[in-house]
């Protein structure tokens, strides 16, 4: 191998990885070296000189053992006799470095973007500048972009799923060492102000050492809601230069300025997930709003703050609007308290004194009890009211230059964020709602009636003439949540709310079960003669629910009482597309295949039922539950699906990695707009070849799903071996959600598919997004060719992506590791191991084959790089971990200090793979 090839390594290099990077990403090696080095230094001091030389000697090792081939024994000899003590500062040590190199490739990512917008190159891909450009170059017209602008829907939700949680007081020490790396990108910077930068880079990676990873307690709900609050703050600064950037596009490509209208919105799930979470009902629905209302109004004070800051016009120098002074006299009347507040001498500064009142009425909204009658904000739109009689005014005179880009910006936030900050999502499994109208009807078989009976019943629940008030409210707590939303809804606007979505939706039946709770609990508009005000979204989840789902919207779409339903919405309906539990059914391939097929089949009945259909895409984290590059699936999903409208959840464990930092939330939201923009205004012409690649898939699912299958859910030891070569006994008890891991008690079927996947990538092998694909891939080859197998690979998005994420995963996977954690399940090894192994191997060389290439990765350099950069450090926390499981599991796995070293572990080798949940 060649001295300067990038898979060399310089092995007598100190702490500092020695890897050689590309002439673009050598400032990347420098931050590496740089934090690198500040980590060894840190450990040094915090622990001890000799706990920094056996880190370097087991990285050594672990280089050793991957650029030469030494036995992975000769690593483990390391570790195998460390103490306890030993082995928890080793863990944490590494997990400080990938905490450092996690952190510099994001500033690289921030550096990249700025090279782009400072070099004549061209924009940035899959920036909008970029789309925008190659849509133009297709054809497109301004006209055409200007009549989907409208329709456009790109809503991100925040899912409570965390598995690679970040402390709040941790986030904060990130923000420091982001902000003076960002800072260094600056090469005007003093020496005196670099020196300060790396002073407080090492305090923040000192406190970061001396600080818990994990709190003592398991997170509440509300705790999690103010964990998705640091998140949504991140995007309530953003959002006005995402509109920017999208004009600014538009005028490059175009030559003209355009009015944007609205296209992104938030959603939230955290206080309002109610699905096997007993901790999440009327009570949270009730407290994440007030706390998602208390947050945005507290940041409108503050921007208001901060524009008084520059509004400071006198009368004498500019003109005001009569309705300015006619505003700031009426709240003088109306809140004579605070006007007694106003300084004297600012009052000939209209916009100033008008915003600390309307700051007054903000404090009053959100006080919601004991403000001066009317002093509140009724809604929204007065708030809006207030900036818009300022921005007509600052319009009409001269204020172009003078506060009027700043005040538009606040006001493209109060329109995007309104008094709620982000919708919140309701959630429940239909069987509770069946335990709820079994319990009200006084009927314990209600479940298990005949379809077309439970159908008649919930019409004539729904249908009655005034809500019912049940004798005994048996089901009080689903009558509650209800209840809580006719309130909210008063309190916090229609806006305030997302679908209510049904788990486990199998028939028509299941929905009208949410309209027929909802009519009885009084949640219905107007005198209670109205319809339900809730969009109600089945979630299909399994393969099986996912192919019979067009039957089930079909139902639904010819029952009066539930097309009523819909028609008073507006026409449009929400469908939710599960990948977790999908994948955890029935495996990656034929998940994708049925999740494809779902959207073709349902699109084609709404359009014919007149119904304007939007997907909510229930992804999660990893590969293996639908994750990946979100602006990959977006192409790569049915022609004529996306149609402009994209909801598409982001689970908890990944929402850090895209939002922790404001430059790289808003390029996320960039990329997801921009591909969905091409993928609704020049959607793939229709292709010829479409139906016998149909069929292939057809088979390649069928095989890919059987495979998996006989292994997961049919042969009856592998659920004790899941659970012995695996850690999940250690994330069952992780203190880091506030949700149970499953929904009920049982094996493999009843667990939650996060800490499925998780148990699969912590062990290394990845298996729940590989197992069974090998299998089929090898089948198709057999029975179609080489040749069909690579056509598809090139000129099929959907294959092409689905082979791309398959791909990934066995490269972040290490089968040598893996045999470790299942030797631990004793004589089950030698029965599940090798046809594992032969899998894995099946697999890899099937898709190296298709896509005629030597090796895995071979064309994304720098998804190689940073799996390589890694490695050394991941690879003696995962046979930590090996040896930790061994001595807790035969000391009676008790809650113990073992048990705390092992969650560090989790933590490190999460941090490491970046591959969760």
């Amino acid at each position: 191998m060649s001295k300067h090839s990038p898979e060399s390594q310089d092995l007598d290099a100190p702490l500092r990885e020695q890897l050689d990077f590309a002439g673009t990403d050598t400032l990347l090696r420098d931050d590496v070296r740089r934090l690198g080095g500040m980590v060894g230094e840190m450990l040094s001091e915090q622990v001890s000189p000799a706990l920094l030389a056996q880190v370097e000697t087991v990285r050594r090792a672990a280089i050793a053992r991957r650029e030469s081939g030494a036995p992975i024994d000769e690593l483990a000899g390391h570790l195998a006799a460390v103490s306890l003590d030993d082995a928890d500062a080793l863990v944490r040590a590494f997990s400080a470095w990938f905490s450092a190199i996690n952190l510099a490739e994001r500033v690289h990512r921030i550096r990249r973007r700025r090279d782009h917008q400072r070099s004549d190159e061209g924009p940035q891909p899959g920036g909008l500048e970029a789309v925008l450009g190659a849509l133009h170059a297709d054809g497109v017209t301004l006209g055409e972009l200007q009549a989907l602008l409208p329709a456009l829907w790109v809503e991100p939700v925040f899912t409570a799923h965390p598995t690679e949680a970040v402390r709040r007081a941790l986030l904060a020490k990130e923000s420091v060492i982001v902000e003076r790396l960002v800072a260094d990108i600056d090469r005007t910077r003093t020496p005196d102000e670099r020196r300060s930068d790396e002073s407080r880079i090492r305090q923040a990676l000192a406190t970061t050492w001396q600080t818990s990873e994990a709190p003592p307690l398991k997170p509440t709900v509300t705790d999690e809601v103010e964990h998705i609050g640091h998140y949504l703050g991140v995007l309530f600064r953003v959002l006005p230069a995402f509109y920017e950037v999208f004009a600014d596009a538009v005028d490059a490509i175009w030559g003209e300025r355009i009015a944007l209208p609205n296209v992104l919105r938030f959603g939230t799930w955290v206080g309002g997930d109610m699905d096997g979470n007993p901790n999440v009902g009327a009570d949270t629905i009730e407290a994440a709003l007030a706390a998602q209302r208390a947050q945005v109004l507290g940041q409108y004070r503050a921007e208001l703050a901060a524009l008084g800051q520059v509004l400071t016009q006198s009368r004498g120098r500019a003109g005001v609007d009569d309705a300015v002074d006619a505003r700031l006299a009426a709240y003088k009347a109306l809140m004579p308290k605070a006007a007694a507040r106003l300084r004297a001498r600012q009052a000939d500064m209209p916009y100033r004194q008008l915003m600390e009142l309307m700051s007054a009425r903000l404090a009053a909204t959100a006080a919601d009890e004991g403000a001066p009658a009317g002093a509140a904000y009724a809604g929204v739109d007065d708030f809006l009211d207030d900036l818009g009689l300022i921005d007509a005014s600052l319009a009409h005179h001269r204020g172009q230059h003078a506060g009027l880009f700043a005040l538009r910006r606040l006001l493209r936030r109060v329109r995007s964020f309104g008094f709620h900050l982000a919708a919140l999502d309701l959630r429940q499994d239909s069987a509770a709602h069946d335990a709820a109208l079994a319990a009200l009807e006084g009927d314990d078989d209600w479940a298990t009636q005949p379809l077309d009976a439970r159908l008649a019943r919930l019409h004539a629940l729904i249908d009655a003439p005034q809500p019912r008030v049940p004798a005994a409210d048996a089901a009080k707590a689903a009558l509650d949540v209800f209840r809580a939303v006719t309130t909210a809804r008063a309190r916090y606007g229609d806006a305030a709310f997302g679908p209510y979505i049904v788990s486990m939706s199998r028939s028509a039946a299941d929905a009208l079960a949410v309209l027929a709770l909802a009519r009885i609990a009084g949640c219905v508009e107007g005198d209670g003669a109205g319809e339900v005000p809730l969009d109600v979204a089945p979630l299909f989840e399994t393969v099986d629910d996912l192919d019979a789902a067009a039957g089930v919207m079909h139902a639904l779409f010819d029952d009066p009482v539930y097309r009523r339903h819909v028609r008073a919405r507006g026409d449009r309906q929400i469908v939710m597309l599960g990948y977790s539990d999908s994948a955890k059914d029935s495996g990656l391939l034929a998940s994708r295949w049925a999740l494809q097929r779902a959207q073709v089949d349902l699109m084609r009945l709404a359009r014919e039922a007149g119904v304007r259909l939007v997907f909510f895409h229930g992804r999660g984290g990893s590969v293996s539950r639908g994750g990946g590059k979100t602006e990959r699936a977006i192409i790569a999903a049915p022609r004529g699906t996306v149609d402009g409208r994209l909801r598409v959840t982001e689970q908890g464990e990944v929402i850090h990695r895209k939002y922790g930092i404001r430059a790289l939330a808003l390029r996320n939201l960039e990329q997801m707009t921009g591909a969905v923009l091409r993928a609704s205004l020049r959607p793939r012409s229709p292709e010829p070849r479409v139906q016998a690649w149909r069929a292939i898939a057809d088979r390649l699912s069928a095989d890919s799903r059987a495979c998996y299958r006989a292994l997961v859910h049919e042969d009856p030891g592998f659920n004790a071996y899941f659970r012995a070569a695996t850690p999940v006994d250690v994330i069952e008890r992780l203190q880091i959600g506030s949700r149970p891991s499953r929904r009920r008690d049982g094996g493999i079927a009843n667990l939650r598919a996060i800490p499925w996947v998780f148990a699969w990538s912590q062990n290394r092998s990845g298996l729940t997004g590989w197992y069974g694909v090998g299998h089929a891939l090898q089948r198709g080859i057999d029975e179609h060719g080489l040749d069909a197998m690579a056509e598809l690979a090139r000129d099929w998005h959907f294959f092409a992506a689905m082979l791309d994420d398959v791909e990934m995963l066995l490269a972040k996977s290490d089968l040598a590791i893996f045999e470790r954690y299942s030797r631990l399940a004793g004589d089950a090894h030698d029965v599940f191991f090798p046809g594992i192994a032969a899998e894995f191997a099946r697999t890899r060389d099937s898709i190296l084959a298709i896509k005629g290439a030597d090796r895995l990765l071979a064309g994304d350099y720098r998804l190689r790089l940073s799996i390589r950069l890694r490695n050394p450090y991941v690879d003696p926390i995962s046979l930590l971990q090996v040896e930790l499981l061994r001595r807790w599991r035969a000391g009676g796995s008790a809650d113990d200090a073992t048990l705390r070293a092992l969650f560090a572990t989790v933590n490190g080798i999460a941090a490491g793979v970046q591959n969760t949940g």
